[in-house]
């Protein structure tokens, strides 16, 4: 999908909650192309309205499971962002958005296809 979309004009930025020296691994570690931007802060994610606090129950689930929220982000605010796309124009406009609650449901390669139409300008 990458490939196709880059060659429809689109620069594609992936944005995680995760602080820049873990996002530098992963980087490494996948061998990813795209421009990966850390929001550790999630000053991003509440701007686009997609950051949600983790509750108590759910922290102490992960901590039985050995996940601690803090080590990722490097921060003790317990947000997360929605998954979430963005497709937006060169005069910064957002044309299309998909944001899923259920992190399980991801946005289907022909729905963000379907949202290409709004190619970049």
């Amino acid at each position: 999908m990458e490939p196709q979309l880059i060659r429809l004009g689109y620069q594609i930025i992936t944005i995680s909650p995760d602080q820049p020296s873990k996002l530098i691994q992963a980087i490494q570690e996948h061998k990813w192309s795209y421009l990966l931007l850390s929001d550790s802060k999630m000053t991003g994610a509440r701007a686009f309205g997609i950051a949600f606090k983790v509750g108590a129950k759910t922290l102490e689930q992960n901590e039985n499971f050995r996940i601690r929220l803090e080590q990722p982000s490097g921060e003790k605010h317990h947000l997360l962002p929605v998954p979430a796309v963005f497709i937006v124009a060169k005069d910064s406009i957002i044309k299309f958005e998909y944001v899923n609650p259920n992190y399980k449901v991801r946005l289907s390669p022909e729905l963000l296809l379907a949202g290409s139409k709004y190619a970049p300008e």
